[in-house]
This record gives C-alpha cells, structure tokens and sequence, in this order.
C-alpha cells in the first residue's frame, strides 16, 4: 500500500515557486527523495493558478512518512516555509482497487 500526500502552496506573487526552486536547488527535495519509503516528491504549477504549487509526495506507508516527519529535513522545510510565508492545503490519498471499466479510458 502506498500513501500519497498532495500539499498546495500558496504565497504572495512568486513565492510559492521559489520555495519549490530553492528546496530543489539547495538538495533538500533530492535528500527526501533518497529517504526510505519515499516512491515520489514532484513539484507541479497549476495552469490555473500562478501562485500556488503542487507537491506530490508519495510513500510506502505511514510509517515513512512518521519518519520522514521526524527527520532533520522538516526543520529546514519548516524554515522555508516561512521565510517565504507560505500557506497549504493538504490531501492525502490511499489508492483505491483499480476497477476494470477504468482501464478503457486510459492511453498508455
């Protein structure tokens, strides 16, 4: 089973994209990425909405991300946060049986 977080952030003009800049830049999201039990740490920008950005952030289980919580990378999160002042939006997801009629409507 796995456990996906998206988490939405949302700050004055650009700020939003340069928290997602800096986290990738300083090696911050690269070190998540390497954390055991993480599947997935993506940064998206909705079309829609210049000022807000997407993070996927996808685990194996709640116990990686309990751990991932208590690691010394959620202080520097924490830090960046706020040095850009940005506010989230949360929701988690646990993926759901796949359902035969679903597979006709996708194209891979």
């Amino acid at each position: 089973m796995s456990i996906t977080v998206n988490i939405y952030y949302t700050g004055k003009d650009n700020s939003a994209v340069e928290f997602a800049r800096e986290m990738e830049q300083s090696g911050t999201a690269e070190l998540i990425r390497k954390e055991k039990g993480n599947r997935r740490y993506e940064y998206f920008l909705p079309m829609q909405d210049p000022r807000t950005v997407l993070l996927i952030d996808s685990w194996e289980d709640q116990a990686s991300i309990d751990a991932h919580h208590a690691s010394p990378m959620m202080k520097t999160i924490a830090q960046l946060r706020e040095k850009y002042d940005l506010h989230m939006r949360v929701e988690k997801y646990v993926p759901a049986p796949e359902e035969k009629q679903d597979r006709e409507f996708i194209r891979e």
